[in-house]
């Protein structure tokens, strides 16, 4: 087994990379746990207008950019992908058990983010990679010159409604209220769009297809009743996320939904370890919430461990 770190982060999202720059800055000993490429959900991000500093950039440049910062003072990205983690009752150690290896750190800060909430319908999983995506950047492509329908009405919907609307002949965005949730510079966007159509107070009760892709989608009026088959060479799900918190259960940090309270310090139920970013039990995740409660974490693990210091001196 490896020394233990003095901070393992798991996840190298935004949060995850901002937290390793500030504990590596602190000359801690700093891991980042991830079991893909760092960057997280930025990678599937076509553009970004909203993070301070830059009018718009790719998603997957400013992951390339914040990668460096996060691993300039020595922060180390490990890959794996993480089973369970436990924390030692008498030296407060936390073991982390991946699906390779075992590793150990005096601090965690949980940075796994979310992931797509899938629909539920009939036909979804069936289709899934062959005309139903949860991705528009990443599928958006395969979709040139057709017909696609987006399904929900937050701002990754109207985002990514736009998006495939400069790909394809036309979007139908399918919602179940009779208004928009995105914000309303994003609204007015997609309003001002000819080639988006809206289709509200619906829902997808079905996808459909001829065995091989995605032709269609059958869609009930919430007000009426009625269904619809409405033709469709793609469909693209955007209702909500949930939270990847299955290996910190067990340790009692999630509530009822899943989500991981935390108090203003980035701080969960057991000493030593925080979480930030899109895990947290909060109301808005962005970037910018990310990247601000992971300069707290970063912080806070420093503080923690130069508390563990303080309370073996003076034992001494």
């Amino acid at each position: 087994m490896k020394e233990p770190y003095d901070v393992i982060v798991i996840g190298a999202g935004p949060g995850g990379m901002t937290a390793a720059l500030y504990a590596s800055r602190a000359n801690l000993k700093v891991a980042m746990l991830d079991r893909g490429i760092y960057g997280g959900q930025m990678n599937n991000t076509a553009a970004i207008e909203n993070y301070p500093g830059f009018t718009s950039i790719l998603g997957p440049e400013l992951a390339e950019q914040m990668y460096h910062s996060a691993t300039q003072f020595g922060a180390e990205l490990v890959y794996g992908n993480v089973e369970t983690m436990t924390v030692d009752a008498t030296t407060g150690l936390k073991r982390i058990k991946t699906d390779s290896e075992e590793l150990t750190a005096r601090a965690v800060i949980i940075a796994t983010g979310s992931e797509s909430r899938k629909l539920g319908v009939t036909g979804e999983e069936q289709y899934s990679g062959r005309g139903v995506s949860y991705c528009a950047v990443c599928d958006g492509a395969f979709y040139k010159n057709k017909a696609v329908t987006v399904i929900g009405g937050g701002d990754s919907a109207v985002e990514e409604g736009m998006y495939l609307a400069n790909l394809t002949t036309g979007v139908n965005v399918i919602h179940r209220r009779d208004q928009l949730r995105a914000q309303q510079i994003l609204q007015q966007r997609a309003f001002a769009n000819d080639k988006m159509a809206f289709t509200w107070h619906s829902q997808v009760k079905e996808i459909i297809g001829d065995g091989k892709k995605v032709t269609g989608v059958v869609v009930q009026d919430k007000q009426t009743g009625t269904t619809e088959t409405v033709p469709s060479d793609g469909v693209f799900i955007y209702v909500g996320a949930h939270p990847m918190t299955e290996p910190f259960k067990e340790l009692g940090l999630t509530n009822e939904a899943g989500w991981i309270p935390t108090n203003d310090s980035m701080a969960t139920k057991i000493p030593g370890v925080f979480a930030i970013g899109d895990v947290r039990e909060k109301k808005l995740r962005q970037i910018t919430t990310a990247v601000g409660d992971a300069g707290i974490a970063g912080q806070e693990a420093f503080n923690y461990l130069e508390s563990l210091k303080s309370v073996t001196e003076s034992k001494a």
